[in-house]
């Protein structure tokens, strides 16, 4: 069977509110397009019944598979569902939609790939709105970004929007030496982009703060300590390769 044009990736842990309902608005979107696609759930070792919820899911649509990993972190489920599929195209997209599934038309217009290797949802491009955020949670991710900057690289404003479109090849090439298992994930893949020349663009999208997010604080301070160890990796020459330990 000839390889997808989009597989839309979605990374879950303990999601069984609303899997249902996310998977049904993403298939009712997807069915609507004029390319053939696919959607890879990788359950994140949940100890709810996401992967139950999923694997029913996937027998009523076809398109819908799950891929089920020990729990280790959402850069962990990202990279498995990256690596999981052939498809031409790649779409990160959280499991609470909180970007609305319509606005994957501004990653594919027409249904067509875009010039660059990689686009990726930003909540502070030109034209991007946040609706219902908390202050404080944009205060802190500011302040990352500001980390971000210092320590690693400048020229992206959202590096941790949960909405991220990649090249097939390029995303075997990245996720094939990604490192990190947590949320500090999207620093790293789009370090070692720009690392390798990829081009990269910031799309500018509609962003809704669901409640019940999964970030902690605890969450956030290791994000902080992965830009660092983002650093030591490359200083340790250890993306020049495929990560080994899988």
């Amino acid at each position: 069977m000839p390889a997808p044009f989009l597989a839309v990736v979605v990374p879950a842990y303990n999601e069984e509110e609303r899997i249902a309902a996310s998977l049904e608005s993403l298939v009712g979107y997807l069915s609507d397009q004029p390319y053939t696609w696919e959607i890879v759930v990788v359950d994140d070792g949940s100890s709810d019944a996401t992967a139950s919820i999923v694997s029913q899911a996937a027998d009523h649509w076809p398109s819908v598979r799950l891929a089920v990993i020990p729990h280790r972190g959402k850069g962990a489920a990202v990279r498995a569902g990256m690596l999981a599929t052939d498809a031409e195209w790649r779409f990160l997209c959280d499991a609470d939609l909180s970007m609305p599934p319509e606005q994957l038309e501004l990653f594919l217009p027409g249904g067509l790939p875009p010039a660059e290797a990689v686009v990726i949802g930003s909540r502070e491009a030109l034209g991007a709105r946040r609706i219902d955020e908390p202050s404080r949670r944009h205060v802190v991710g500011r302040a990352y970004t500001m980390a971000v900057r210092l320590l690693a690289f400048r020229g992206i404003e959202d590096t941790q929007c949960g909405f991220k479109l990649f090249r097939g090849d390029v995303a075997d090439r990245i996720f094939n030496r990604q490192r990190l298992d947590g949320f500090g994930f999207d620093v790293e893949v789009l370090f070692m982009a720009k690392k390798m020349g990829i081009s990269i663009r910031e799309q500018a999208i509609d962003w809704y703060y669901r409640s019940g997010s999964s970030m902690t604080l605890v969450k956030g301070l290791d994000g902080f300590m992965d830009i660092a160890r983002v650093r030591i990796n490359w200083a340790l020459r250890r993306y020049r390769g495929p990560r080994s330990d899988e």
